[in-house]
């Protein structure tokens, strides 16, 4: 028997170039700075004990207390020592965006995924059209705007948008080649595909259910297969496609081979974003897939 999708073995990426450390991490919990903010957050894959004694993480300014029901630990409150700001600076090489405490303890930005953002550095020639698809707030589109691309980045939040452009204004790039579209992504993009238009290289980091600005509704599961079709559509023939998923209990592997079975001949890659703490224990964030065209 024949499969079409023929994957690698997943690569595990690491952080890189940002100003993030995983201080420690056990007991369902992590210890990490971002910027100059020590936070103390849920991760359930934190099965072991902690290194760091006690009092280490005591020195945390920002305590995320998860809800009751919620077993995974996304939704919350915050427990905010003094004199902490509601949003900081943090670099990536010689760009600065702003951090933030969010109710889903998120800090604004997945600094997970700066290994994509070397490989946008890397990869993206001048004038090339690169669309981020649920942009969140903005520092892949950032990202690739000073490496030369023309961005077009979508997102539901009209809040999101809104910090992403004030971390171009921080870098004073206020003349990036970046189109802001408060759209429902899904609708955009059968949109762009009528139009006839297309793009060099297109990542997204769609979440498991959300909603349009218009109320739309997203499901993962439900919608990807013809939201893929629809890429597929969108991507040059040389073309890149990157997809992550976060919070998801989908695997790299099934990721990997729904790009390999709907875009057009071209390899494919698997992998996971990972962290890794300072006494070298690993977990995975989320998972990708990429695909590459052929030249």
């Amino acid at each position: 028997m024949t499969v079409k999708a023929s994957l690698n073995a997943p690569l595990l990426l690491e952080p890189t170039q940002v100003d993030y450390v995983l201080l420690d991490s056990g007991h369902g919990r992590k210890l990490e700075r971002l910027g100059g903010v020590v936070s103390n957050r849920p991760e359930p894959q934190a099965v072991w004990a902690p290194k760091l004694p006690e009092s280490e993480w005591k020195k945390a300014v920002a305590v995320f207390a998860p809800k009751a029901n919620d077993e995974d630990g996304d939704s919350g409150n915050w427990e905010v020592a003094k004199g902490v700001p509601d949003a900081w600076d943090v670099s990536y090489g010689k760009l600065i965006f702003k951090g933030r405490l969010t109710p889903f303890r998120h800090l604004g930005c997945f600094p997970d995924q700066s290994p994509q953002w070397a490989w946008l550095e890397q990869t993206i020639k001048p004038g090339m059209k690169v669309l981020n698809l649920f942009g969140y707030t903005g520092v892949a589109s950032m990202v690739a705007a000073a490496a030369g691309a023309e961005v077009t980045h979508v997102d539901a939040s009209k809040k999101a948008i809104g910090y992403g452009r004030e971390n171009l204004e921080l870098n004073g790039m206020k003349d990036a080649k970046i189109r802001w579209m408060l759209d429902d992504c899904f609708a955009f993009v059968a949109r762009e595909v009528r139009r006839g238009n297309s793009y060099d290289i297109i990542i997204m980091d769609p979440p498991k259910y959300g909603r349009g600005p218009d109320g739309e509704r997203w499901d993962f599961f439900g919608g990807m297969p013809e939201f893929l079709e629809n890429i597929a559509k969108l991507t040059k023939p040389q073309g890149h496609v990157w997809l992550t998923a976060y919070a998801l209990r989908v695997s790299s592997v099934a990721l990997g081979t729904m790009l390999a079975e709907t875009m057009p001949k071209g390899t494919t890659e698997i992998g996971e974003f990972v962290s890794v703490d300072n006494f070298g224990r690993r977990f995975t964030n989320s998972m990708w897939a990429r695909w590459n065209g052929r030249a």
